[in-house]
């Protein structure tokens, strides 16, 4: 399965999963909005956990680009506010 790294710059892993979606569209393999968003998520390790939870029950229904947004707003303040490392996550 696609996982994410502990370490591993969210950003990085946005566009692997990215080329993950297109390898799989190429080989016309479909997954639908909602499992996209179901296999990034489940995709991130550990210390991602309460981001997570948070995302999946504020809402009744994810997209894959909402995720993505929030992910990249999160890695943008961990940047801003020096959050990189494993132990401030």
């Amino acid at each position: 399965m696609f996982r994410m790294n502990e370490g591993e710059l969210l950003k990085d892993h946005i566009s692997q999963f990215i080329t993950f979606l297109n390898d799989l569209n190429n080989v016309e393999v479909q997954i639908d909005d909602e499992d996209q968003t179901m296999l990034l998520l489940c995709s991130l390790p550990h210390s991602y956990k309460s981001f997570k939870e948070t995302l999946i029950y504020a809402r009744d229904k994810l997209s894959c680009e909402d995720v993505n947004g929030h992910f990249l707003s999160k890695d943008k303040l961990d940047n801003e506010f020096g959050l990189n490392s494993k132990a401030d996550r």
